[in-house]
């Protein structure tokens, strides 16, 4: 067996399930998950009948899918991001664009193409504290080492680049970005997406940006700014060293469907692609032809994004007197302060209301400065309405009763 599989660390739920092992909760009050983000919305309909039609079906049964992804796809997803985006028309080609069976796969999968695990000294990952655990085990199992920037209230939840020394930053392969931010909801600007290109091209380095939970924001005029975007401002149109990860589970309401994409420096997608052919992930023909639909359509999302403004809206009013909590930029999270440490508020919280959260430290590593999760608690909005309000309630119920 590869040794490295011994460095991974837990996941977070493994270790959620182990703090609730042997906690009975009031068995008058029905379980609310506030802790994994799954969105529970519904799937827009279009899609569902899609895949629901059997010659829809049939017509990929007879053929291999291609790793690269139909033409059609690859289309819609350029398209997609070139509107999204604001970038110039044919800014994205057929070949800087490739499907993938979700953003988790492909975060993963990256670093092991882009990583040299046998070069000394060893090759380091840069990635945002809290993060998003696929980040770490990947450069774990890449023979990396995992270098974590702390992301502070005091620098509105953005990861501290400045933090890291010279030569660590020599030694980056890789840097991970995730804005929307996981579990912060903190947005890159444009001043922090120019550092972070500086550094990559002063120290040689690769940037993933995680941009998962784009299309969730607050203010439908002031979507979040994107790398690419970023790079076609700053005068990048090659998008050099940058790769952006996308997906239809959050902004379409579709984790099931596992379908996401990659975009970026063509030369990156080139050898991801090579690596991918070998990898054996091409995605099913169905399942490209329903992501088409979903990538062509933005009704459904603002539908989407109206819902889960309409959850903070509900929920905040109610948390608020009790907890040191405030509403994100963008994405589907809370991430309060608690009044005592994160795994008994949530130990207890289960106990007492039948409300699950996921403890920050889950999200965390310890450093220098302290453990940025620590005395936080990661909400995540995606039961219905009801249930998120009837949650808040428990949970101010709780806190009151500390």
């Amino acid at each position: 067996m590869n040794p490295r599989i011994d460095r991974l660390h837990p996941y977070p739920f493994e270790r959620l399930a182990a703090l609730k092992e042997g906690v009975t909760p009031k068995v008058d009050l029905p379980h609310i998950a506030l802790s994994i983000g799954e969105p529970k919305h519904a799937a827009p309909a279009f899609v569902v009948e899609h895949l629901a039609d059997p010659a829809a079906i049939a017509r990929g049964l007879g053929s291999y899918p291609l790793t690269r992804g139909s033409d059609a796809l690859r289309a819609s997803l350029a398209a997609w991001a070139e509107h999204r985006f604001e970038l110039p028309n044919g800014a994205l080609g057929l070949d800087s664009v490739l499907p993938v069976n979700g953003t988790r796969e492909a975060l993963f999968a990256f670093a092991q193409a882009v990583i040299d695990g046998n070069l000394e000294p060893r090759p380091a990952v840069v990635l945002p504290n809290p993060f998003y655990q696929i980040y770490e085990g990947a450069a774990l199992l890449a023979g990396a080492e995992a270098v974590y920037a702390d992301c502070p209230a005091g620098n509105g939840f953005l990861a501290d680049h400045a933090g890291i020394d010279a030569a660590t930053w020599d030694r980056c392969a890789l840097l991970y970005v995730c804005s929307p931010g996981n579990p912060t909801g903190a947005v890159m600007t444009l001043e922090a997406w120019r550092e972070v290109l500086e550094l990559a091209d002063r120290h040689d380095f690769v940037i993933a940006a995680d941009e998962c939970y784009s299309e969730l924001y607050g203010d439908e005029t002031k979507p979040p700014l994107g790398l690419l975007e970023a790079c076609q401002q700053l005068g990048r149109s090659g998008f050099e060293r940058c790769m952006v990860f996308h997906s239809l589970s959050k902004r379409s309401n579709l984790p099931g469907l596992r379908s996401g994409f990659v975009a970026g420096d063509r030369s990156l997608i080139a050898r991801f692609l090579r690596y991918r052919t070998y990898h054996g992930c091409a995605m099913p023909t169905s399942v490209q032809d329903a992501s088409a639909l979903a990538w062509s359509d933005e009704d459904h999302v603002r539908t989407n994004r109206d819902a889960s403004r309409a959850k903070f809206d509900a929920v905040l009013p109610i948390l608020e007197p009790e907890l040191d909590v405030a509403r994100p930029e963008a994405g589907f999270y809370l991430w309060p302060k608690t009044p005592i440490d994160d795994e008994s508020f949530a130990r207890e919280l289960f106990r007492s209301e039948n409300v699950t959260v996921l403890p920050g430290r889950y999200l965390s590593r310890p450093s220098a400065g302290g453990d940025p999760g620590a005395k936080r608690v990661r909400m995540a909005l995606v039961a219905t309405m009801e249930e998120c309000v009837e949650a808040a309630e428990r949970i101010r119920r709780f806190v009151t009763s500390l």
